[in-house]
C-alpha cells in the first residue's frame, strides 16, 4: 500500500487545560469505501466512525490496547463496527453496505436516517481480566454528537466532537476528517466560553479541510487564542490484521460438532474476513486438522 498521508495531530491548549486531536482520514476512509463497495451514505457513516476510532485510538497508553466502536440502530444500515489500535489504524464494517436514502432537510448525506435511533457501545481492551464497556444511547445517529454524549456521560469528559465526510460526484471520497477536543477537569470557566464561542461559529470540518486546510489549521482555527501547542503528529491507516492462521483459530474455536458437519458436507469451506473481505478457503482436509485441535 502506498504512504497514507491520513495523519492525526495531537495537542494542548490553555496550558493543557484543553487536549486536542485533529485528523485528515480521506484516503483510510476511501479505502474502506473501495473494499465494502459502501454506497455514499454509508462511506459517510462509517467514516465518520473510522475518523473517530483513528482518533480514540490514539488516546489508547499501551501499545496492544485495542478499542472498539459499535453502533446498533433501528436504521438501515442497522449497525456498524470500528476496532482501532493505539497506532491509529482502523478497521471497519456495516451490516447493511449499500443502504440508499434522500438527502436530509440540509440537503446532506442523512447519517442520522441511515443509522437510526440505538445504542452506542465504546470496549477498549486493555489487557485487563474484563474490558472496560461504555453504552450510551445515540443522540440524533449523526455520530459525532453522539460521541460527544459518550465522553460526557460515560467518562466524564466534557469533549467536542466534530466529524465529516466529503464525497465525489462519482461516490469516491472527497474529504474526510475530524477533530476531538476534551477539557480537563481543572479547565476554566473563561477558556471554557472562549472555546464555546469558536465551536460556536466555526465552518464544518469538511469546508474546512476542502479549502486546503490541514488537521494543524483546524486546530489553529478552534484553539489559536488559547495557546495552541502541537505535542505531535502520528500516521492513520486502513490496516486488517487477518491472517489465515487467524480464521483458523477462529474455526477451531467453534467447536467439534460443528466442524464436523462441515466435514460431513464434503465442500470446501469459504471464510470471508468482514473488514477486508479477503476470502481463506479450507478444504476438507484441513478442517480434519482443525478438528483434531478443536474441544467437544
Amino acid at each position: 500500500m502506498a504512504k497514507s498521508m491520513d495523519y492525526i495531530v495531537r495537542a494542548t491548549a490553555a496550558n493543557a487545560q484543553i487536549r486536542a486531536f485533529a485528523a485528515t482520514t480521506r484516503e483510510l476512509v476511501e479505502e474502506a469505501r473501495r473494499v465494502h463497495n459502501l454506497s455514499p451514505v454509508v462511506s459517510a457513516a462509517l467514516g465518520r466512525l473510522l475518523t473517530a476510532g483513528a482518533m480514540m485510538g490514539s488516546m489508547l497508553k499501551g501499545e496492544s490496547d485495542l478499542l472498539s466502536l459499535q453502533i446498533r440502530g433501528d436504521g438501515p444500515v442497522k449497525g456498524l463496527t470500528v476496532t482501532a489500535d493505539a497506532l491509529a489504524r482502523v478497521k471497519g464494517s456495516a451490516v447493511e453496505p449499500q443502504v440508499m436514502l434522500p438527502p436530509n432537510a440540509l440537503g446532506k448525506l442523512d447519517v442520522g436516517g441511515a443509522v437510526g435511533k440505538g445504542i452506542l457501545s465504546v470496549v477498549k481492551d486493555m489487557g485487563l481480566k474484563e474490558p472496560y464497556v461504555g453504552q450510551t444511547e445515540l443522540q440524533t445517529g449523526e455520530i459525532a454528537e453522539d460521541l460527544t454524549y459518550y465522553f460526557a456521560t460515560s467518562e466524564q469528559v466534557p469533549s467536542a466532537v466534530g466529524l465529516g465526510v466529503l464525497m465525489e460526484k462519482d461516490n469516491t471520497v472527497k474529504q474526510a476528517g475530524g477533530f476531538i477536543i476534551q477539557l480537563m477537569p481543572f479547565a476554566e470557566d473563561e477558556v471554557i466560553s472562549v472555546l464555546e464561542e469558536k465551536l460556536k461559529s466555526m465552518d464544518s470540518v469538511t469546508n474546512i479541510l476542502n479549502a486546503g486546510n490541514t488537521p494543524e489549521q483546524l486546530l489553529e482555527i478552534l484553539l489559536g487564542d488559547l495557546g495552541l501547542e502541537i505535542t505531535d503528529t502520528i500516521p492513520a491507516t486502513y490496516y486488517c490484521d487477518c491472517s489465515r492462521e487467524r480464521v483458523e483459530r477462529a474455526i477451531i474455536s467453534i467447536g467439534k460438532k460443528d466442524i464436523q458437519e462441515m466435514i460431513d458436507d464434503g465442500k470446501p469451506v469459504e471464510v470471508r474476513c468482514q473488514f477486508c473481505n479477503n476470502k481463506y478457503e479450507f478444504e476438507t482436509e484441513d478442517l480434519k486438522h482443525m478438528l483434531d485441535k478443536a474441544r467437544a
